[in-house]
């Protein structure tokens, strides 16, 4: 049996595995974890392990349906437009634009959506509150390497 390090390890264990897990999943991480960890910010970044844990669960349930399971895209090239014009929801791994916007711009593009850049994400604004869109945006940075969240830390 494959030894996990990380609650994120384990998060991406669960994610990889059949759907009849997704609900273990959701299970798991409503379980409280330490006061320590939960407070203690992820490898000095913003957000901390809580956060992650959280952000997992409503990327899974709200948005990998069109940005991928692992926020890697669903399409294989994001800058083309579909046929009706729109373009298709873009990675948010560290593998595309995201890391160009700041943590306001990311935001705001979870309350507003995405129509106004010509995509088809619809506005989040009345679904998440700040603490879950913070942790929606905590998930997915997670999983950028330590370069790009250090290029995004200092585009501001």
């Amino acid at each position: 049996m494959k030894k996990i390090r990380s609650p994120l390890a384990f998060i991406a264990l669960i994610l990889r595995s059949p759907p009849l897990l997704s609900p273990l999943l959701s299970l798991v991480l409503l379980l409280p974890t330490s006061p320590s960890l939960a407070q203690e910010p992820q490898d000095s970044r913003w957000y901390n392990t809580t956060q992650v844990q959280q952000g997992a669960v409503l990327f899974a349930n709200h948005c990998a349906v069109c940005h991928g399971d692992k926020a890697q895209s669903t399409v294989a090239n994001w800058r083309e437009p579909l046929s009706d014009g729109s373009f298709p929801p873009p990675p948010l791994d560290g593998s595309a634009h995201a890391f160009h916007h700041s943590l306001r711009a990311l935001l705001q593009t979870i309350d507003i959506g995405g129509t106004y850049s010509g995509g088809q994400m619809p506005p989040f604004e009345d679904v998440f509150d700040t603490a879950q869109k913070r942790s929606l945006i905590a998930w997915f940075q997670s999983l950028w390497s330590d370069a790009i969240y250090t290029q995004w830390l200092e585009a501001g």
